[in-house]
């Protein structure tokens, strides 16, 4: 490890407030949550009483103490909702999970805190300040950007093979033997894994393509902005995700076929998917046909997904012993071997949720995830969905719908991704969407790459 680590980690949170300092509140909010999640290590530091010091909680910290001190009459505005209830019972399940398998209250209470820094206080930020198109467009812009930064780095790695977080940081954070796809290399940049890469990269390509679709973005410092989009289209397949880019071509699909025949049946269908897929995971069905369908990308893709499968079916029953608040923490959720070792590993979100939380916990965390996608089809007309006043906040809410599909597959926790979120949630229970103002789709875009950008990860070290 080098001394960059302890460095960069413990700067992180006065660089923050600096940035409160000389910009906006909103552009450091994004600002500092993409560049802690493009740019800071995979690493952890313990805390006598509290919560790891990681990638995740920096960026929080560091946020949340800037709007605290320099924009304090924010919270003042937050107007909680009913809607906001399943994100807020979802970060208390662990509070109720942990005495009804015999911990201590302080074990419950330790569990919630660290849930409610991972999802809630990006989730908060998120409706404090991206409830309005404004603020869903600097998101969207900030996004964007976040990729175009990372496009170079991406093809460097997949060049050169995954070493900057080595080079950089002095130690790899995850299997190196999982960066080999395709032939070639799966970048991972800074972030924990190659799939967090890809998604991140999905993400800011689908956020590229509806804001140069929609004419939000022309040009970046005079070149056409579909350059830059296609260039990030491009990086994004050679990642070598297969499902960060089967997920980026379903949103595009989903976005220019709602808006091409202006319906709002397929957004209605594609948030109905999850939770039905999930009942019918819980019932019993072994999903034999996406496993089919996987091996028409790969075979070897189809044995991962096989895998996936057989082991969420028996992490399911070892789940429904405690079927509505789950085995809390500290891996009772899993099934050991008798030397104590885990039979199968639990890659999937909502497998991790039903077995950790319950039927509660998984129930509060999809509404959470799904309603933007509702809220989109009610309250901005299908006709309005491309045009510069909309576009990025239907684009944002789209990634959210990805975004919950990717949680079927894989356990990614990206906070700004939930951070979108929160923006997307806050902007659907407003029951009037008020238009940003005209002056500001008319002025350019971003002179400069350093007006936007936001972060966050999960460590896998601890020192």
């Amino acid at each position: 490890m080098t001394v960059l680590v302890p460095s960069i980690m413990f700067s992180w949170i006065p660089l923050v407030l600096i940035l409160f300092l000389v910009t906006t509140p909103r552009r450091a909010v994004i600002i500092a949550f993409i560049g802690a999640w493009l740019f800071l290590p995979m690493y952890g530091y313990k805390l006598p009483g509290l919560p790891d010091y990681t990638k995740v909680s920096a960026t929080i910290y560091g946020a949340m103490l800037g709007v605290i001190l320099f924009d304090a009459g924010r919270l003042m505005t937050f107007r909680p909702s009913l809607f906001d209830i399943p994100m807020l019972v979802w970060c208390l399940c662990p509070f109720v999970s942990a005495p009804l398998n015999g911990y201590e209250l302080y074990d419950g209470m330790s569990l919630s805190v660290e849930q409610v820094i991972a999802w809630g206080l990006p989730y908060f930020i998120g409706r404090l300040y991206f409830s309005d198109l404004e603020g869903l467009r600097e998101l969207a812009i900030g996004i964007f950007i976040g990729g175009l930064i990372y496009m170079p780095l991406c093809l460097y790695e997949i060049r050169m093979s995954p070493q900057l977080h080595a080079k950089v940081y002095g130690f790899f954070p995850h299997d190196f033997g999982q960066t080999k796809r395709w032939g070639g290399w799966r970048p991972s940049v800074f972030m924990q894994h190659g799939l967090m890469v890809g998604m991140w990269m999905a993400g800011a390509t689908l956020m590229g393509i509806w804001l140069w679709f929609s004419g939000i973005i022309k040009r970046i410092w005079g070149v056409p902005v579909g350059l830059f989009v296609a260039g990030l289209f491009i990086t994004t397949v050679m990642c070598k995700s297969t499902g960060a880019v089967v997920l980026l071509l379903g949103g595009v699909m989903l976005l220019f076929g709602s808006y091409l025949f202006k319906t709002k049946w397929l957004v209605l269908i594609a948030v109905l998917i999850p939770p039905l897929y999930l009942g019918a995971r819980i019932q019993g069905w072994n999903a034999e046909e996406i496993i089919s369908a996987s091996a028409l990308i790969h075979e070897k893709r189809a044995f991962s997904v096989r895998y996936r499968v057989e082991a969420e079916i028996d992490l399911v029953e070892r789940a429904m012993e405690r079927p509505f608040f789950g085995w809390a923490g500290w891996g009772r959720n899993m099934i050991l071997s008798r030397k104590g070792e885990d039979l199968f590993a639990a890659d999937s979100m909502w497998i991790i949720v039903l077995g950790r939380q319950g039927l509660v916990g998984l129930t509060c965390l999809g509404i959470t995830m799904i309603l933007p996608g509702y809220f989109l089809t009610k309250r901005i007309p299908v006709r309005l969905w491309a045009d510069p006043v909309h576009g990025s906040a239907v684009a944002i809410v789209t990634l959210v719908i990805i975004y919950t599909y990717d949680n079927l597959f894989n356990a990614m926790i990206n906070p700004v991704f939930i951070l979108a979120m929160g923006g997307a949630m806050g902007l659907g229970i407003q029951r009037v969407i008020h238009p940003v103002s005209r002056g500001a789709i008319d002025q350019p875009v971003y002179g400069s790459m350093s007006d936007g950008l936001p972060l966050s990860s999960t460590p896998m070290k601890h020192s």
